[in-house]
């Protein structure tokens, strides 16, 4: 369970200044912080439990080397 909780059917309409407004307590958080609740929305976005995200399929690229 995540310390993030997501209401998905709350919204408010903001203008361009409170939505600015809001940016400023993200800045306000370590590195760390903003990577945790990227990670958790991620999560969400993509429906995957936030302690076990999605491997990369590796069989899709391809290693060469240059001249």
């Amino acid at each position: 369970m995540s310390s993030f909780p997501l209401d998905r059917t709350a919204f408010k309409a903001q203008t361009a200044e409170e939505a600015a407004d809001h940016g400023a307590y993200y800045r306000t958080l370590t590195w760390q912080e903003r990577l945790r609740i990227a990670n958790y929305l991620n999560s969400v976005a993509y429906n995957y439990p936030e302690d076990q995200p999605p491997r990369m399929d590796k069989t899709y690229f391809e290693v060469r080397s240059r001249k």
